[in-house]
């Protein structure tokens, strides 16, 4: 296994582990916004606030986004497991 390999197989791993964890930040992120304007707005400062929305909206992504993620993981490892005769050279 030589260097560029293995530069390739853990590039390959980051960027499949910020393409499946992307969509799951991203709406704790809008959520937290629009929860941040409604919090500005109304001046209610409650801390529970902020997160039970995001944990509800993560949860509702997950729910639906989780076949798409399972996916991409079972093709990451099929395509690392039928690489393992060119990876031991």
């Amino acid at each position: 296994m030589t260097q560029d390999m293995v530069v390739g197989l853990a590039r390959d791993a980051i960027e499949l582990t910020l393409l499946i964890s992307l969509p799951m930040l991203g709406l704790g992120l809008g959520v937290g916004l629009m929860v941040s304007i409604f919090q500005a707005v109304t001046q209610i400062q409650e801390m529970t606030l902020t997160f039970v929305p995001k944990i509800i909206a993560v949860l509702v992504g997950l729910l639906i986004a989780f076949p798409w993620m399972m996916n991409k993981i079972i093709d990451f490892t099929r395509n690392l497991i039928l690489h393992i005769p060119q990876y031991i050279r």
